[in-house]
C-alpha cells in the first residue's frame, strides 16, 4: 500500500500555485512558499478568497495551520 503523507505533498507543491480553503467561507489563493510541520502556510502573490470571490490582494500572507480546511494544488 502506498500511502503519501501530508508533509511531503506540500513539499511538491512549493513554489507552485494552491488554493487553500479555510474555516469561515474563506480563503486564499497563491503560490506556496513555505510550511511547517502544524501545517502554517506562507503564500506569495496571494488572493484573499471570501465566499469564492476575491477580496483583496496582498504580496504575503501566513495562514494559521489549525484554520486550513483543505490545500488544493
Amino acid at each position: 500500500m502506498n500511502t503519501v503523507k501530508p508533509l511531503s505533498m506540500l513539499s511538491k507543491a512549493l513554489n507552485k500555485p494552491v488554493i487553500v480553503e479555510l474555516k469561515g467561507n474563506k480563503g486564499f489563493r497563491g503560490t506556496l512558499d513555505g510550511f511547517d510541520p502544524h501545517m502554517n502556510l506562507v503564500l506569495k502573490n496571494a488572493e484573499e478568497l471570501n465566499s469564492g470571490e476575491v477580496t483583496q490582494k496582498v504580496e504575503l500572507a501566513i495562514v494559521r495551520g489549525d484554520n486550513v480546511i483543505y490545500i488544493s494544488p
